[in-house]
């Protein structure tokens, strides 16, 4: 015999309410936009408003104000909002939980990478979904501070970058090398010169990312254990603008080798020969501390500390061979007085 606790009440709010209302409400929520709802969701817009006209109906009260500007929560929306979002992150749950069950993994990978390693994350995510076929995958890039805001605020389940941030309790897993070095045009005069030291790059302009992201961090570290002052000569948010404006000639830049390893290979960068570089740190899987992995974020940061360094170094050689044809090409040109 079973007893049934908690039964709804024929006259209580929400009793007809659906999956799909609840969805359909939860993104315009997020979005703010009707027309950006049905967008997300492959609807038509009408088809968006019908969803939440008959929710609005079966809650007995009105969760949407409508005006010239689009629409806004009502305080009662505001509440709903809040518990339909526990009750999707639930139903998400109850879903890996099923696929686990079958020997599967499944729901959404939300990653966030920092700018700098867009070269070889777009790879690994391809490599995972290969294996992986039941994940869908939502891909954040930002720089370090900006990746570092959306897993606190949970909108990320793993941030990709290579310096855990000391702001947030995290674990963090190394999961490949990540060199970082000053490179300059082929031609710049401190690749002549014998003995190139960190006060030498300082009397020439240094092209910097901004600032909140981690290479500008860690090339800012260099110079100050150095004692040693920098030149700033340019600074953007661009990885491509920084390398643009080195080949052109205009300065020394600091940069993640993944970053540029294209480059470096066709012969328009060449890294500067000094003492003790490249810097070779790491790139690390990084998740917050007091918040259980959703089944695909888990898997995930399992794959990358079992291959993620192989299929890096796979990736980096198959893209030196690409780039050899061209290398040799470029050879005699460059040879010319």
């Amino acid at each position: 015999m079973f007893t049934i606790v908690g039964v709804v009440s024929p006259t209580r709010p929400l009793k007809n309410a659906t999956l799909r209302q609840l969805v359909t409400f939860h993104t315009l929520a997020r979005l703010g936009s009707v027309s950006r709802t049905a967008e997300e969701l492959h609807l038509t817009q009408p088809a968006v408003s019908l969803q939440l006209g008959i929710l609005e109906e079966s809650a007995g009260t009105p969760l949407l104000a409508r005006g010239a500007r689009g629409v806004r929560l009502t305080e009662a929306g505001v509440v709903l909002a809040g518990y339909a979002s526990r009750l999707l992150q639930v139903w998400n749950e109850a879903s890996e939980a099923m696929a686990a069950q079958c020997g599967q993994v499944a729901g959404t990978l939300r990653v966030g990478v920092v700018t700098t390693a867009e070269y070889l994350m777009p790879q690994l995510v391809l490599e995972f979904t290969r294996q992986h076929r039941q994940v869908g995958v939502k891909l954040s890039v930002g720089n370090r501070a900006d990746i570092a805001a959306q897993l606190a605020q949970q909108e990320i389940d793993l941030a990709i970058m290579g310096r855990p941030p000391a702001e947030l309790r995290v674990d963090a897993a190394p999961f490949a090398h990540h060199p970082m070095a000053f490179v300059a045009a082929p031609d710049h005069p401190l690749l002549d010169k014998p003995g190139a030291t960190l006060a030498d790059v300082a009397e020439v302009p240094l092209l910097l990312r901004e600032r909140g992201s981690g290479t500008r961090l860690a090339v800012e570290q260099l110079f100050k254990t150095a004692g040693i002052e920098m030149r700033l000569g340019a600074e953007t948010s661009s990885n491509e603008a920084i390398k643009q404006l080195c080949a052109a000639g205009y300065g020394v830049a600091f940069i993640s080798l993944h970053a540029c390893v294209l480059e470096l290979q066709a012969g328009l960068l060449a890294q500067l020969p000094l003492p003790g570089h490249p810097i070779v740190r790491a790139w690390y899987a990084i998740s917050l501390a007091d918040r259980p992995l959703p089944a695909a974020a888990a898997a995930f940061g399992v794959f990358l500390r079992e291959q993620g360094q192989a299929r890096l170094d796979a990736k980096l050689a198959a893209d030196r061979e690409r780039m050899a044809p061209m290398t040799r090409r470029r050879s005699p040109r460059a040879a010319r007085p």
